[in-house]
């Protein structure tokens, strides 16, 4: 069996990232929703609020945690795999990864402790500003990191000497064409992944009657949320799609599953697309609606993939399928939060069993649809790693082999088996063990504190 070490390190960097991203798309919503909370209790003085927050806190740090471990083994490929992109690019990304760690991780990891432990440390004022704080530093680690990534899609404020990437310019770096799109799309959709979790852990207990006052308080907070951010999502979506018409026209061709460049442009809502034969197979379509939302008018001009040499596509199969994924899970998204307004407005939202049941079941499609959307742009963008200067053949370790990257994918699926798999166990446990079972309410001032090691002495 030939082992290209290209492919294998594409396939490992896809693994890892896409098993690691599912945590911060959870934890990221989460943190500002503990936030949420914890401020709800700090001004209504709610115990149901404090419950509530008690239980995903407890969620948060196992996720958390997992989110940590699996993050910090994804960097070392950068220098294993991808040693040629690192030297490339290092006087661009180097800087940014470390406002990253910077600005995000200690934020994050100097309050954390007081969100975790410091309950009945300190008052609930400083309890409810740590939470506040890891939730920006969620954030702030989401904009560096989307930064960098945005850039790699449409770079801009560097010059290209020695085929080598220098910054004259931060500004344009940090606020490159896409980044806004992109970082607007990106933090609606964890949001939205966190919100129809909660909906999901909701419906969960309802259906068999436990903590249900906590239950139908989580289920109305997140249908609320889900009812600004699904509509959102899809304006955030059309804006972007629009921005990688015009900095990406092969990417959208190849989303759109469209070949040939003609006006009156029919959307395809399904097909196989056959990239040998430069075609569509079993094609269901839409005349003239592509041209109306990529162009605003039925006689727009859309590009189709013939246009662009054939080493310049991305595959077309991969994108066309995983975008489409992703609008299902959106589309999952939004009959269920038209669903769930049509039973409030009834009185039947938290009785509605097949409602429920459905919530439930509905707890993966916002950790599908993130992971179906980073395939969407990651394989779009190839077969360039920094669009148009940098191509990812250039960008591997030039003596690496296939026998090598095999031994390290092993060695990765096998730890973050070990990770996920322990994890998933924590947090099972967690679930069903539910809010009430995790502590009364602490009084609202500073209660005592840990004896010192040598106390006993002293009592002595």
């Amino acid at each position: 069996m030939n082992l290209d070490a290209l492919v294998l390190s594409r396939l490992q960097f896809a693994f890892v990232v896409v098993f690691h991203f599912l945590l911060p798309a959870f934890t990221i919503g989460l943190a500002s929703y503990i936030a949420v909370l914890e401020g709800l209790h700090l001004a209504t003085g709610k115990a149901v609020f404090l419950r509530i927050s008690n239980f995903w806190i407890k969620i948060f740090a196992v996720s958390f945690g997992m989110g940590v471990v699996s993050g910090i083994v994804m960097p070392f490929q950068f220098g294993t795999n991808w040693s040629r992109y690192s030297d490339k690019v290092a006087d661009i990304v180097a800087p940014l990864m470390a406002y990253e760690g910077l600005m995000a991780f200690f934020l994050e990891a100097g309050f954390l402790g007081v969100l975790l432990f410091g309950r009945k440390l300190v008052p609930r004022w400083a309890h409810c500003f740590a939470a506040v704080m890891v939730a920006i530093g969620t954030l702030f680690s989401t904009f560096w990191i989307l930064v960098v990534n945005s850039w790699m899609h449409t770079p801009a404020g560097f010059s290209f000497v020695n085929e080598r990437f220098f910054p004259f310019d931060w500004f344009q770096i940090i606020w490159n064409p896409s980044f806004p799109y992109r970082f607007l799309h990106t933090v609606t959709a964890v949001y939205l992944t966190t919100a129809f979790a909660v909906i999901g852990v909701a419906a969960f207990y309802l259906r068999r009657s436990r903590f249900v006052e906590e239950s139908r308080t989580m289920l109305v907070m997140g249908l609320g949320l889900a009812s600004i951010l699904v509509p959102l999502q899809a304006l955030l979506g059309d804006l972007h799609g629009l921005n990688t018409l015009h900095y990406q026209p092969q990417k959208l061709a190849a989303i759109e599953g469209i070949w040939e460049t003609r006006t009156n442009q029919a959307m395809v809502l399904f097909a196989v697309p056959d990239e040998a034969a430069e075609t569509n197979h079993a094609a269901i379509e839409i005349p003239g609606l592509a041209s109306l939302y990529l162009r605003h008018s039925l006689e727009g001009r859309v590009l189709g993939l013939r246009d662009f040499p054939r080493e310049d596509r991305p595959p077309v199969l991969i994108v066309f399928y995983a975008f489409r994924v992703m609008l299902a899970m959106w589309a999952t998204m939004m009959l269920l939060t038209v669903w769930g307004w049509w039973l409030a407005i009834r009185g039947k939202l938290s009785t509605t069993d097949l409602y429920l049941r459905a919530c439930t079941w509905a707890i993966p499609v916002g950790f599908i649809a993130v992971s179906a959307g980073w395939v969407t742009t990651e394989a779009g963008r190839q077969p360039w790693v920094v669009y148009g200067f940098l191509r990812t053949a250039d960008a591997v370790t030039p003596n690496l082999t296939g026998r090598d990257v095999t031994i390290s994918l092993a060695l990765y699926a096998l730890v973050y088996v070990a990770v996920f798999g322990a994890g998933v166990y924590f947090l099972s446990k967690l679930v069903h063990a539910g809010p009430a079972d995790l502590g009364a309410a602490p009084e609202s001032g500073v209660t005592k504190r840990p004896a010192r090691p040598l106390s006993a002495a002293d009592a002595a």
